[in-house]
């Protein structure tokens, strides 16, 4: 079960290091802006009080350290993502990664995105509130593509 759960923390976090390279290259290439960690950092902060949704995140009092939070909150939901997933889909997997497994749960983690966190940081479900909400929900598709291929792939190399 170790192995289970170690595998699976290092699956989560090769999908975050790759979402994050996606990320980077669409910004050096295509100029997309970088995600700002501080906001979901200090998202994240107010959990612990209880307040989940904000009507804007920017406007909720700071957080310590918010942009080291948000990193690592980052990683930290990656990591679980991967537990999960290696969970899921056990052993077997592992020793023959597919793909289209590892894209369905990167299709079903931007529904956290969706559902909590935007709506969470005051840009409504499925970004609803900001000025391309469609724009915003094909761009996390993509993204949570990414993350797919990165559990899948840091599977290959892990087999």
């Amino acid at each position: 079960m170790l192995e289970l759960l170690t595998k699976g923390a290092l699956i989560g976090i090769g999908a975050t290091v790759a979402m994050d390279l996606w990320a980077i290259l669409q910004n050096r290439l295509l100029g997309r802006g970088m995600m700002t960690w501080g906001v979901v950092g200090r998202w994240f902060w107010h959990l612990r009080d209880g307040t989940v949704f904000h009507d804007d995140i920017a406007t909720a009092a700071p957080a310590p350290q918010e942009v080291a939070l948000g990193w690592l909150s980052h990683y930290a939901t990656g990591l679980v993502y991967g537990v999960v997933f290696v969970l899921i889909v056990g052993q077997g997997w592992l020793a023959q990664p597919r793909f289209v497994p590892a894209w369905i749960m990167g299709l079903l983690t931007v529904s956290a995105a969706w559902f909590l966190l935007q709506p969470g940081m005051g840009l409504g479900w499925g970004a609803a509130k900001t000025p391309n909400p469609w724009t915003v929900r094909a761009l996390n598709l993509v993204d949570h593509t990414v993350f797919a291929l990165g559990l899948w792939v840091t599977a290959l190399l892990l087999a």
